[in-house]
């Protein structure tokens, strides 16, 4: 069995450990690098700091008692109707097992019961094609905005939102 956890800067080593194994694991799906991450940029302010950003959400899945994934939500900067889902990752080990859709569904309700928002937006990058997929079944659909420019300079992510107005 899966559960979450919502994390409080008090928690950034677990955040830490976290997601520096996503950009380790999987450095194609995130447009920061490890190399971001560690060293000078590895500091518990810093840490602490992404944990406390105002208004957000942190998430971690939890099986066994062992963390397998997480997720966050934050407030879209352009957009007072939108919450924004960022940091998702799941390990291998624990993909296809529920995860991310617990995830995805736990931001999506807190987004719109504790924020508001009747849009959930993503960014992802336009070759992960795992990712894509996931989004999609959980009813993310391309918005067709260009998204942030990749490091090869011509490419863009892909920008994805989700309908959360009451039915």
């Amino acid at each position: 069995m899966i559960e979450l956890r919502n994390l409080e800067p008090d928690d950034w080593q677990l955040w830490r450990a976290l997601r520096l194994a996503a950009l380790a694991e999987a450095p194609y799906a995130y447009g920061t690098r490890l190399a971001d991450w560690q060293g000078e940029g590895d500091r518990e302010e810093r840490w602490r700091d992404r944990l406390a950003i105002p208004g957000s959400l942190n998430l971690v899945a939890v099986r066994a008692g062992e963390p397998v994934g997480m997720a966050s939500g934050v407030p879209a900067e352009r957009r007072p109707d939108a919450v924004e889902l960022i940091s998702m990752w799941v390990s291998p080990a624990a993909r296809g097992q529920g995860a991310g859709g617990l995830l995805i569904r736990e931001v999506a309700r807190w987004a719109a019961a504790e924020k508001g928002a009747t849009t959930l937006l993503l960014s992802v990058m336009p070759d992960n094609r795992a990712a894509l997929a996931l989004y999609e079944r959980h009813g993310f659909k391309d918005t067709g905005e260009p998204g942030d420019l990749l490091p090869d300079g011509v490419r863009r992510d892909v920008v994805m939102a989700k309908d959360l107005s009451p039915a």
